[in-house]
């Protein structure tokens, strides 16, 4: 008979957030594998829990190299519980690989469900959470985090990302040169923690604010693209831009302007402005 894997959500940060489910299946895992041991001694401390099982750790680096041996124990009846260090495991941390190799040995896998920075940051973003999508990590580099920006400049539900503190600066920049420097966005640091802070604003804002410095893990909240009330052409565009500087505003302006009215992303506006300069 095979034994079950368990996804256990860990808290965000503060131990008082676990039901007693979680406190049993700790208590009770034949194994548990989690990224890191101390942090997971120092959670069955703060909820004063015994663990009776043996601890293995699962993370990044051992993942693979760990999975022969945690299906070997589930194969033979183990119940083996995983934890990551914060949130749901799977969700941008390890454990879709032992996750997939289970389902395909047969082996039973079940949850005790808990937080996830993804939900708690939706629902703390004051944006429009009726349909959304994780986009887990962004790019290091800023060329492939701008691709990544551009592929979604369409994108009209709610998208959800996480960040490194010191890169939040430049991705928030990066987004607002790609999505446009008023796209509503919420930057959810510190989520459950004592030092929690939502930042609401728009991303021009938001990396002007993020270019003094921020700490803490990051959770980044962007609203969709805005409904297209018509379609224009470049022409029609460069015209419309035209339009706005002759009125007094600068070029930049012109092109927020533009851009907020039709909802377009920034690159498109700027891009028809160009090609009528060339013509």
């Amino acid at each position: 008979m095979s034994g079950r894997l368990v996804l256990g959500g860990a808290p965000l940060g503060q131990s008082g957030d676990v039901g007693p489910r979680l406190r049993a299946a700790m208590a009770s895992a034949d194994v548990l594998a989690c990224e890191d041991t101390r942090r997971l001694h120092r959670l069955a401390t703060d909820l004063e829990v015994t663990l009776s099982g043996r601890v293995v750790t699962f993370h990044e680096s051992v993942e693979r190299a760990r999975l022969p041996g945690l299906l070997a124990a589930l194969s033979s009846g183990a119940t083996v519980l995983l934890l990551t260090d914060a949130g749901m495991p799977s969700v941008s941390d390890p454990g879709y690989t032992l996750v997939r190799a289970a389902v395909e040995a047969g082996i039973e896998v079940t949850s005790v469900p808990g937080p996830s920075a993804v939900t708690t940051a939706l629902a703390l973003s004051g944006l429009p959470v009726d349909r959304f999508c994780f986009e887990g990590f962004l790019p290091r580099k800023g060329g492939e985090r701008r691709s990544r920006f551009a592929g979604l400049a369409d994108e009209r539900r709610t998208m959800v990302f996480f960040e490194s503190p010191h890169r939040l600066a430049d991705a928030l920049a990066d987004a607002a040169g790609v999505l446009g420097d008023d796209r509503p966005a919420a930057v959810c640091r510190e989520l459950t923690k004592t030092h929690e802070e939502i930042r609401r604003g728009g991303l021009a804002e938001l990396a002007a604010w993020a270019a003094e410095g921020v700490r803490g893990e990051i959770t980044l909240v962007v609203a969709g693209a805005p409904e297209r009330a018509v379609e224009l052409t470049p022409a029609e565009l460069a015209a419309d831009v035209a339009a706005e500087e002759a009125s007094g505003a600068t070029r930049k302006d012109a092109i927020r302007a533009v851009v907020q009215r039709t909802g377009l992303p920034r690159r498109t506006v700027y891009d028809a402005v160009v090609a009528a300069k060339g013509t």
